[in-house]
């Protein structure tokens, strides 16, 4: 029977077992989708409402068209575009449609692509759109959180300048459960700086020029971004002229062209150079500016010492302080010259070796020491400012740029000088005698006492040794007192020449009192060392003198007027 069964199914050509399996494998395509499969279909229709999407299985479903509908209302599919679906069975089932859904497909699909992403380590693309504690949120099809670590390769301080960019990220971790999603900037990055220096790298050899980005700045030069790899521009090499922050030549993003000047491939260190792109003007510079020309620049800097001017593009030169006028009162270059102003100058030295360059003002004008000796004459007087005071005298300016020195020891003929300040103040409006002028080397030599006859030359004149003079004790020494025989001249009478009072013990004891006068005879005369020697000794041995010859003239006459008595007294008798 059972053979029998066999034999009758064989001649009807009926599928033995094993191929029905054949079978059940060839139509299983055309079996229903389950929930939840991702399908790729394609767009039969646009509808108003819905898209209609052929999913094969002989099987067409509807997708409701606000899954797709863009914010400007805009519908980004037409008919045959593909898309991606899956079979949703818990809305309501239109007749003769499966529903279908496009946000669940597209999430799934995201979801997807992210994990292959992490895995492979791609980089996909995503916008941020949230500043949030502790970093930004960024749409990568789904919401992910960027740390603020990991949003550059250097500490980003203004996270809200990323607000809205489209930016390269990297996966780095993922939590499908709860919908967590982390990325990083920082390593999409420093895989796109690796690859770009590699390439750099390979490319860059001493003395070529290459172009780059200004990336930052410090106070010694500036970052060059070279594609991947950075350069140093030092300030040093930024101009032929003197440059004192980066920031007057570059500011960051600025695109630069530039020449290598050394490479350390080992160490990766590059020096750039943008000055050896131009020829360098000081080589010239003694031929465009000799001594002696004028030339015209602006003020850069003022300094306690003086100031730079820029005469030209890399040049500057500097007019010292001693060089602005031929007055020596000046006491800080801001008195003659501000910064950005236009001056005229005239070149006193070149030096392109040390790349300096001498300026003057004051040579604009005359020196007036050039005329000093004819404008002025010796024992002529002139009125001046005291200008200076020293410990050795005073300096008068008698015109602008002309000072005259008025010596400690020619201000007074009387009194012993030890400080100017004694006697004239600064600022002083006074009138002096010209007593010697050495032009050559400006000098003027001035007198203030000479504008009165000398005391001392009158009273050598006038008197002689031996004469007696009344005399006021003015100061007390060891070794005498000081006597004003004069205004302004002063005698010593030594101890040795004060004779000894009764009220003052022993010849020397005592000195005499400081105001008191007395008539001192005058022992001693030096003209040149302007010297007067006094004694009040020898004028009390005159007085002593004088008494006694006085006494014996007296007693002599008394004896004369007895003898001549007694003459007469005899006479008488005898008659």
């Amino acid at each position: 029977m059972a053979s029998g069964t066999n034999e009758r199914d064989t001649d009807l050509n009926l599928p033995v077992e094993e191929d029905y399996e054949h079978l059940i494998e060839d139509y299983s395509h055309l079996a229903p989708p389950s929930e939840g499969e991702l399908l790729q279909g394609h767009v039969v229709k646009v509808g108003t409402q819905e898209l209609i999407v052929d999913v094969g299985y002989k099987l067409e479903g509807l997708v409701p068209i606000d899954q797709v509908r863009q914010p400007d209302g805009t519908i980004p599919f037409k008919r045959g575009d593909a898309i991606d679906v899956m079979v949703d069975r818990h809305g309501e089932q239109p007749e003769g449609y499966v529903l279908l859904s496009h946000s669940r497909a597209s999430r799934l699909r995201i979801w997807d692509s992210l994990e292959q992403a992490m895995r492979d380590q791609l980089l996909v693309s995503g916008r941020v759109i949230e500043r949030t504690k502790g970093g930004l949120m960024v749409d990568v099809g789904v919401p992910a959180f960027m740390p603020g670590s990991q949003v550059d390769v250097r500490p980003a301080h203004d996270l809200d300048q990323f607000l809205g960019q489209d930016i390269p990220v990297r996966v780095i971790k993922i939590n499908r459960r709860r919908g967590n999603v982390v990325v990083s900037r920082k390593m999409a990055i420093e895989e796109d700086l690796k690859a770009r220096k590699e390439t750099a790298l390979e490319h860059l050899q001493e003395g070529a020029v290459v172009s780059g980005t200004v990336k930052n700045l410090t106070e010694y030069g500036a970052f060059v971004d070279l594609g991947g790899i950075d350069g140093l521009l030092h300030v040093s090499d930024m101009s032929h002229g003197r440059v004192t922050h980066p920031s007057e030549v570059v500011h960051v993003g600025d695109e630069l062209t530039v020449k290598i000047l050394r490479f350390d491939r080992a160490k990766e260190r590059i020096s750039l150079g943008l000055r050896q792109l131009t020829p360098d003007p000081w080589e010239t510079l003694p031929q465009r500016c000799p001594s002696g020309s004028r030339v015209v620049g602006r003020v850069m800097s003022i300094t306690d010492y003086g100031a730079f001017v820029e005469i030209e593009p890399g040049v500057e030169g500097l007019i010292h302080i001693s060089e602005m006028t031929w007055s020596r009162r000046m006491k800080h270059p801001s008195k003659v010259v501000k910064v950005g102003d236009h001056v005229e100058a005239v070149v006193l030295e070149v030096k392109p070796r040390d790349r300096r360059v001498s300026l003057g003002i004051k040579q604009l004008e005359a020196d007036p020491w050039t005329t000093v000796a004819q404008r002025y004459s010796i024992g002529s007087v002139v009125e001046g400012r005291v200008r200076k005071l020293t410990d050795f005298g005073a300096f008068l300016e008698i015109e602008e740029g002309v000072d005259g020195l008025v010596h400690v020891s020619d201000l007074s003929w009387t009194k012993h000088v030890k400080d100017p300040a004694e006697l004239v103040r600064k600022g002083q409006v006074m009138q002096a005698v010209i007593l010697n002028i050495d032009a050559p080397n400006r000098r003027l030599s001035l007198g203030v006492k000479q504008l009165q006859p000398d005391a001392w030359e009158s009273f050598f004149r006038s008197h002689e040794v031996n004469d007696l003079v009344r005399g006021r004790v003015c100061r007390s020494a060891a070794f005498g007192v000081f006597v004003e025989v004069a205004p302004g001249v002063e005698g010593l009478c030594h101890k040795s020449e004060i004779p000894a009072m009764p009220d003052r013990g022993q010849a020397g004891d005592a000195l005499l009192p400081i105001g008191e006068e007395y008539d001192f005879k005058i022992i001693k005369m030096n003209e040149a060392e302007r010297k007067i020697g006094l004694s009040l000794r020898a004028v009390a041995e005159e007085e002593e003198r004088a008494r006694l010859e006085d006494y014996q003239r007296q007693a002599a006459a008394a004896t004369s007027t007895i003898e001549e008595a007694m003459n007469i007294r005899g006479k008488g008798e005898g008659r």
